[in-house]
């Protein structure tokens, strides 16, 4: 049966004209509908357009394809060796790149499964996932994101790096147009990333840009800082952990918050089991769901790994370096080219390791013995309220006197006030209950050492020990601190003698000279022994071996102090020193790092070379910004620097020198230089040790005069500093790698002195002096 055209249109127009009347918002509905789908299929890519030119600067600018193409997710500044270990890095941000490669199988499926399981079938844009967070949004569930892996590569490189800043002035009116621009621009980059990438390299890409907390960021340092593993050794569990992280790093840090860890691991586990791999069946899902998260934590910073103290060193000149550069070390990605062997620095951090840790026992055992403190004056008794004066110097004093008043009885109260803390051990850390007061005086009880070694031709510092624990005291005894040198001051004394002619083997009595100082009474130094001196007839190298005081007095005396200090600063010491009679006994503050320079004025042939630590800097694209030479000066002849070698070999040589007892494996077949020295008060211990190839000094003492060892036989630089330097030595020569061998000085290339020849003990008339004649300073 038909219907007539006529009662076609009939109906038609009673349906309109009921819809007019009835529903009259419908038509105007359909008519929205068509403008919001036009809107939607040409508007939409005309502002995805718009946004990805910046158009008139609305919406800030994107990364050129040159960016995309050459990411930048690593910019922190490497420290490198001269053996090429990376030493580490000056980072805001801790980050370590990996390649696809070096992620174990575990971790890659795991990211996949649970962040991104459509990943190698999308191109960056996943729609199907767009459409479940629409469909979650409209049911009021959570049903998971839309970003895929790429958009959130896209955000972690560039949309939310705060490095960059890709804000124009519409993502400044709030945070929601901010956010649509955000995520617009994920769009534009993810889609470019997937043309420029392989699905390989963005999955390795991601996890390199990731904040897992703890001031890890990228996978590898993630790995390091909570399993103590690389990532392709990185276990299931370990991966759902890591994994379980992406989402909330903090919330879901497995060292601060467990319970929300383990419950996260869990859910990703149980995604792992949905998708069948690994775990097939709920029997092993729930055997795994049940193990423990095994950690093995240790937060990456500037107080671990090697060179702790140099890193500190360097970076403080670094930072004005790259500012006068208009650099910035934290984000320019330079290469810092040292001259620091990672063997070298190794075996000097345990040789200091090793020896500080009985020697500090020793201190403790011996101070307990004496019922006292080591806190003690000149005259050998405790200082009085040592602890009182110094508690005034730290941060918890000044913090509570802000707080309660200077003198206030709250101050005093919380200054002995008990509390949970970590402290430095030589057995590890260990937590306890101290008061400020308690800290204070536990800490002032430590010893504490430099050690820095230097190749005497080049000039390259090649180990640099500042401290026992940077963690914990962060005080530099290479180059930032300086302390009297004692007898180790003696060789300049003597190496203005040998510039002067004398012969090392110059003849002297063992008798002290006087000093006349005007308006003090007359002043004779005396020798170790607190005698001004046996008598007793030696040369003048035999002196210096055995650091007899009487001896080095007289030649300062007859040589005068002016020209004493001169010869000093000439061969490479860069502080005051006092023209002074105590100047022979090294009352004069120096630092290890100029001793360890001027010393190898002695081994170079008399060429100073500024001790010197960086060989090169590079940019982050391997071109050259500097390349640093060190700077010498012939400071004295040959012949002069070689007589002083031949002096320094009488600490191993002569009978009674204060190097004879270095071990025979290290005097075998080799030659060697060393000079002890200790001051009057105890205080500090010295030794300098030279060979052919490398000069290397240590000092050990407390962190400031007042703290001393008990008895200076105790505390003598052959006790505390020297069995550092040869285990040191030991441990090198044990190495073939490190290129460091026994062997000769060099001698001078126009022939040995007469003065060498034991014979020869003659001086000129010209620097000869009456034996009974004092030196009369006047003010």
């Amino acid at each position: 049966m038909s219907t007539s055209p006529s009662l076609t249109k009939t109906i038609k127009s009673r349906i309109r004209n009921f819809l007019q009347i009835r529903l009259p918002w419908i038509p105007r509905a359909i008519k929205y509908l068509w403008i919001v789908f036009l809107v939607f299929i040409l508007g939409l890519p005309l502002y995805v357009f718009t946004v990805s030119i910046n158009l008139f600067g609305l919406y800030g600018g994107m990364p050129s394809i040159h960016e995309v193409e050459n990411p930048e997710n690593d910019l922190s500044s490497e420290i490198i060796s001269s053996d090429g270990v990376s030493l580490g890095r000056y980072f805001r941000y801790n980050r370590s790149q990996v390649h696809y490669a070096e992620l174990s199988p575990d971790l890659v499926n795991t990211l996949l499964i649970s962040e991104d399981h459509r990943f190698y079938q999308h191109s960056g844009l996943d729609l199907p996932a767009y459409f479940r967070v629409i469909k979650g949004i409209l049911t009021f569930s959570s049903s998971g994101g839309g970003s895929t892996l790429t958009q959130q590569l896209a955000k972690n490189l560039y949309t939310q790096n705060t490095d960059r800043n890709l804000d124009g002035p519409l993502g400044r009116l709030g945070r929601m147009p901010r956010r649509l621009i955000q995520k617009t621009k994920e769009w534009v980059i993810a889609v470019n990333l997937e043309e420029n990438f392989t699905k390989e390299e963005i999955i390795a890409m991601y996890l390199n840009t990731c904040d897992f907390s703890s001031n890890a960021f990228g996978i590898k340092v993630a790995a390091e800082t909570y399993f103590n593993k690389q990532p392709d050794s990185l276990n299931l569990q370990e991966s759902a952990i890591l994994v379980g992280m992406l989402q909330a790093p903090s919330f879901y840090n497995p060292k601060r918050n467990p319970n929300n860890a383990l419950q996260k691991r869990n859910e990703v586990l149980y995604k792992i089991y949905k998708h069948g791999y690994k775990i097939k069946t709920k029997e092993q899902f729930d055997s795994i769901k049940a193990l423990p998260i095994d950690l093995s934590y240790s937060v990456q910073n500037q107080n671990q790994g090697l060179a702790t103290y140099f890193r500190s060193v360097l970076g403080n000149y670094l930072l004005n370096y790259c500012n006068s550069k208009g650099l910035d070390l934290y984000n320019s990605g330079l290469k810092i080219y040292t001259t620091l062997d990672s063997r070298l620095q190794r075996y000097a951090e345990e040789a200091v390791a090793e020896r500080m840790k009985p020697l500090q026992e020793e201190f403790y055992k011996e101070w307990k013995n004496r019922n006292r403190n080591p806190w003690v004056d000149e005259d050998g008794h405790e200082i009085k309220d040592f602890l009182a004066k110094r508690i005034k110097q730290t941060e918890a004093y000044r913090a509570y006197a802000d707080r309660y008043g200077e003198n206030s009885d709250s101050l005093k109260i919380m200054l002995h006030k008990k509390k949970p803390m970590t402290i430095f051990t030589w057995k590890g850390e260990r937590d306890t209950l101290f008061s400020s007061y308690d800290s204070l005086n536990y800490y002032k009880q430590f010893l504490h050492t430099g050690m820095m070694a230097m190749d005497p031709i080049s000039g390259h510092i090649k180990a640099w020990v500042g401290g026992i624990d940077h963690k914990y005291f962060k005080f530099d005894h290479v180059r930032q601190g300086k302390r009297q040198p004692g007898s180790t001051f003696k060789p300049f004394i003597y190496g203005l003698a040998m510039e002067s002619d004398y012969s090392p083997f110059y003849t002297l009595r063992d008798i002290s000279p006087q000093f006349k100082i005007k308006g003090q009474p007359a002043w004779y130094p005396l020798n170790s022994d607190g005698t001004r001196g046996s008598g007793e007839k030696m040369t003048i190298r035999q002196a210096m071996a055995r650091s007899t005081n009487s001896i080095t007095a007289q030649m300062m005396q007859t040589l005068g102090a002016e020209n004493v200090v001169e010869f000093a600063h000439r061969v490479g010491i860069d502080s005051k020193l006092d023209a002074v009679p105590s100047l022979c006994l090294g009352t004069s503050d120096v630092s290890l790092y100029e001793m360890v320079g001027a010393y190898c004025t002695f081994v170079n042939g008399g060429i100073n070379t500024k001790p010197f630590f960086i060989t090169r800097i590079e940019d982050k694209n391997g071109n050259v910004i500097e390349n640093f030479v060190p700077k010498t000066k012939e400071a004295i002849n040959e012949q002069t620097a070689y007589k002083m070698v031949f002096m320094l070999k009488g600490g191993v040589e002569e009978s009674g020198g204060s190097s004879v007892g270095l071990p025979l494996e290290l005097k075998k077949d080799n030659e060697i230089g060393g000079k002890t020295g200790t001051t009057n008060d105890a205080s500090d211990g010295w030794y300098m040790g030279l060979t052919h190839d490398l000069v290397a000094g240590v000092w050990v003492g407390g962190d400031e005069r007042g703290v001393r060892f008990p008895s200076w036989d105790f505390g003598q630089g052959a006790r505390t500093a020297r069995p550092i330097w040869a285990s040191f030595m030991l441990k090198v020569y044990a190495d073939p790698a490190t290129g460091i061998t026994k062997g000769q000085f060099k001698r001078p290339a126009s022939g040995l002195d007469i003065s060498l020849d034991p014979g020869h003990k003659d001086v000129p008339d010209s620097v000869k002096v009456k034996d009974e004649e004092p030196w009369d300073i006047k003010n």
